[in-house]
């Protein structure tokens, strides 16, 4: 199969995964099952015809509305059913469509719960990091056996990283953004590096634009999330990671 029809067959995946990860990210934290009961309108308890419930279309042609009632809908859904389709697709055209694409999705499929989850709720859940851990070595140790304790070490040294960072500035992050970075250095290896880089980058950034609008005092106060800025280094770990350490390794290191 050509590299274009793997990546079209990743992006329907993706867009169907991502219906399902809608449901994650609204129910998880809530305490509730992700499997039962079917999904329902929000506003009047209707549930949703299967004709209803096509990723990004039936949005798209309801015009953002309940069936039902007319409630709105939020344009979150459709959002994550496209950009999981996306990403999945991409993963396919930077990989190619071998086992390293396998890894790549999986760890997709991982950031953008964890990710809303946090932007959300201000938690990284367990019921997502800990499965993930698992499946991260497991996949390794079945799909790339020689990487797998390079990337065991990489896992242990993200979160070891993230957790003395944690404990010199404890209103920084918790304990679910130093397992997120152990999650990411396993399915990344030596990749997590640049992931992690990028990620305070990011953070740091948006932290000292909060402050330049609201002042330092204001600022400091204003709770962020750290798991979102983690995803995006992860996902530029993913698809340019291993350039960026290339080149890093060309230039210094050699």
């Amino acid at each position: 199969m050509s590299t274009a029809g793997a990546a079209a067959i990743a992006a329907v995946f993706g867009a169907l995964i991502g219906s399902f990860l809608n449901v994650v990210i609204w129910r998880l934290p809530r305490g509730e099952s992700v499997v039962s009961p079917p999904s329902a309108c929000p506003s009047c308890g209707a549930r949703i015809k299967a004709y209803d419930n096509v990723p990004v279309v039936s949005w798209l042609l309801l015009r953002g509305r309940c069936r039902n009632c007319g409630a709105r809908i939020s344009p979150r859904y459709p959002l994550v059913e496209g950009l999981t389709a996306a990403l999945l697709a991409l993963v396919v055209i930077v990989h190619g469509a071998d086992r390293d694409a396998i890894i790549g999705i999986v760890f997709v499929l991982v950031l953008i719960p964890v990710a809303l989850i946090d932007l959300d709720h201000r938690i990284i859940p367990n019921k997502i990091t800990y499965p993930a851990a698992v499946v991260a070595v497991a996949l390794i140790a079945a799909l790339r056996t020689d990487d797998l304790v390079e990337h065991l070490i990489a896992g242990l040294a993200a979160a070891l990283f993230l957790f003395v960072a944690l404990l010199a500035y404890p209103k920084g992050m918790g304990m679910g953004d130093v397992k997120l970075a152990g999650v990411m250095g396993l399915f990344l290896g030596r990749d997590v590096g640049p992931a992690m880089l990028v990620g305070l980058l990011a953070g740091s950034l948006v932290g000292a634009a909060i402050i330049a609008r609201k002042g330092a005092k204001e600022g400091r106060k204003t709770a962020i999330p750290f798991g979102p800025f983690l995803a995006f280094g992860g996902l530029v770990g993913l698809f340019v990671g291993d350039p960026i350490v290339e080149w890093y390794l060309d230039t210094f290191a050699s």
